[in-house]
C-alpha cells in the first residue's frame, strides 16, 4: 500500500514538473526585432572605377632625321612651353641652308642683269621664277634646320626618353611624350538605369560635384565635376562613358593613373533595408517576411545598390511589409516567433547610412 501511495505521489510531481517546463518554455519564447523597409527619396553614393588622363598628353617625335645631338631635359621633369627639349646634329642642315642662300642670291644677281638689260621695267618671266624656286628652297632648308631644335608646345612633365644621345633618328621617331596635369580628366562607365536617373535632375546636376577616390583609397583634395557624356551606350556592355574634370594643383595626379569617381545618384522612391535582415543562398538574397500572425517566410529580393550597412531594393518588397530584423540565421519557413516592431527611421539612425 505504501509502495503505490509513494509511485502515486511520483507520477503527480512529473507531471507538475513537465508543466513547469512547458511554461517556462513558452515564457522564455526569444522576441525577434521586425522592421519594414524605409520609402524615400534618396542620393545614392555610388563609386565608379576610372580611368585618368592628362588634361593634354601628346608624343614628341622627330620631324627630321639625324643623330641626336643633345638632351636637354630629364624624364619627369616639368618644362615650360618653349623650352628646348632636343636637338638632333644641325650641321647637314646649316650647310643645306647656306647652299640656298648662295642659290638665291645667285638669282637675285641675275634677276637685277636682266632687269637693267632689259630696261623700261620689263624683266623675263624666266629670271623672276628662278628668283622665286630659290628663295622657296632658302625657305624650306631653315624649315628643316629649325626642326633639328625640338621644344615643347606647352608646359607640362616629360615622360619616358626611348632613345639615348647618339642615337641615329628617322623622321616620326618618338622622343618623349609631354604631360599637361594641372587639370584631369577621369573616365567612367555609368549603367542605363544610373544614367537616367542622373539626367532626370537636370536642374541639380550642372551644380553636382563629384569626388576622386585614388588607388590607395585617399580622396583628392580638389572636387570635380562632370564635363561630358558619350553620345551612344555600348552595345555590350550597356554602359555609357562619362567625363569629369579635375583641378590638380599639386600635380599629384598622372596621365594613366586608376581611381574611382564617387559620384551621388538621386533615386525616387527607394526601399531601403538594414543589410543584417538579409541572408545568402547561393548568390541570392533574401528577407524573412513576417505575417500578422507571427509566421515568417522567406522572399527572395533584388538589391539595385548596395552601400555600407544598408541594401536599396528593386524588388521583392513592398513598404508595408514586415522583416526579420534580427535572428534570420535562427528561424526557418513557417516558423511562428514572437515579435518587437522597431520603427524603420529610427533602425536607419543606428546604422552608418551613406544617403541623405
Amino acid at each position: 500500500m505504501n509502495k503505490i501511495t509513494l509511485l502515486s505521489v511520483l507520477i503527480v510531481l512529473n507531471l507538475s514538473s513537465c508543466k513547469s517546463e512547458d511554461k517556462d518554455k513558452k515564457e522564455e519564447m526569444p522576441v525577434y526585432p521586425t522592421t519594414q523597409p524605409l520609402k524615400m527619396d534618396t542620393n545614392i553614393s555610388k563609386d565608379f572605377v576610372a580611368q585618368i588622363q592628362s588634361q593634354k598628353n601628346i608624343e614628341v617625335r622627330a620631324q627630321e632625321k639625324g643623330f641626336l645631338d643633345k638632351i636637354y631635359v630629364d624624364e619627369g621633369q616639368y618644362v615650360k612651353a618653349g623650352q628646348v627639349l632636343f636637338r638632333i646634329m644641325p650641321q647637314v642642315y646649316e650647310a643645306e641652308l647656306m647652299k640656298t642662300r648662295a642659290e638665291v642670291e645667285q638669282a637675285r644677281i641675275e634677276y637685277q642683269n636682266a632687269s637693267i638689260l632689259a630696261g623700261n621695267n620689263i624683266v623675263s618671266k624666266n629670271e623672276k621664277a628662278l628668283l622665286d624656286a630659290a628663295s622657296a628652297e632658302m625657305r624650306m632648308a631653315q624649315l628643316h634646320l629649325s626642326f633639328t631644335t625640338i621644344r615643347a608646345p606647352f608646359s607640362g612633365i616629360i615622360n619616358r626618353i626611348p632613345l639615348k644621345l647618339g642615337s641615329l633618328i628617322e623622321e616620326g621617331d618618338l622622343l618623349t611624350s609631354l604631360s599637361d596635369n594641372t587639370n584631369v580628366y577621369a573616365y567612367f562607365n555609368v549603367s542605363e538605369p544610373e544614367y537616367l536617373s542622373y539626367q532626370t535632375n537636370a536642374d541639380e546636376r550642372s551644380k553636382q560635384q563629384v569626388t576622386l577616390v585614388m588607388a590607395n583609397g585617399q580622396e583628392h583634395p580638389e572636387k570635380g565635376f562632370i564635363q561630358n557624356i558619350e553620345g551612344e551606350f555600348n552595345n555590350e556592355t550597356g554602359n555609357i562613358a562619362f567625363r569629369a574634370k579635375f583641378p590638380n594643383s599639386d600635380l599629384l595626379l598622372r596621365n594613366g593613373q586608376t581611381g574611382k569617381v564617387r559620384m551621388e545618384i538621386p533615386v525616387k522612391n527607394a526601399l531601403i533595408i538594414p543589410q543584417k535582415a538579409t541572408y545568402e543562398i547561393q548568390d541570392q538574397k533574401y528577407v524573412f517576411v513576417v505575417d500578422k500572425n507571427g509566421k515568417v517566410e522567406s522572399r527572395n529580393i533584388k538589391v539595385s545598390y548596395s552601400l555600407p550597412d544598408i541594401y536599396v531594393v528593386s524588388s521583392g518588397l513592398s513598404a508595408g511589409d514586415k522583416i526579420l530584423l534580427e535572428g534570420v540565421q535562427k528561424v526557418r519557413d513557417n516558423d511562428v516567433v514572437k515579435t518587437q516592431f522597431q520603427n524603420p527611421k529610427e533602425v536607419l539612425k543606428t546604422l552608418k547610412l551613406n544617403a541623405n
